[in-house]
């Protein structure tokens, strides 16, 4: 579960991490004991939307539910990607219509 929530937050900042020649034009967050949302965005066109919440609060199948989607440009052919994903207890689950469905 720990690992869940770390590799998430690891996951968000390498994504928001700026180049270096992109600004942050956007950055919004509110954190609490049990939820959270943030909205990154960059002059480049990347862009990280989320929002956690944590379920079955004092239990012993306590998790964290994040939603949230990402999107970037291609800086060589202006194509735009997005992601959209939920992590769970289930894992990282991924969906884009450039990602290849198994």
């Amino acid at each position: 579960m720990k690992f869940l929530i770390v590799f998430v937050a690891l996951f968000a900042v390498a994504l928001a991490a700026p180049r270096p020649d992109a600004e942050i034009v956007k950055n919004v967050s509110d954190v609490g004991p049990e939820e959270f949302q943030f909205e990154s965005e960059t002059s480049d066109g990347t862009k990280h939307v989320a929002d956690g919440k944590l379920k079955d609060v004092g239990t012993e199948h306590e998790a964290i539910v994040v939603h949230g989607t990402y999107s970037w440009v291609d800086e060589k052919t202006g194509e735009k990607f997005t992601v959209t994903y939920v992590a769970d207890e289930n894992g990282f689950q991924p969906q884009g219509a450039h990602l290849p469905v198994a």
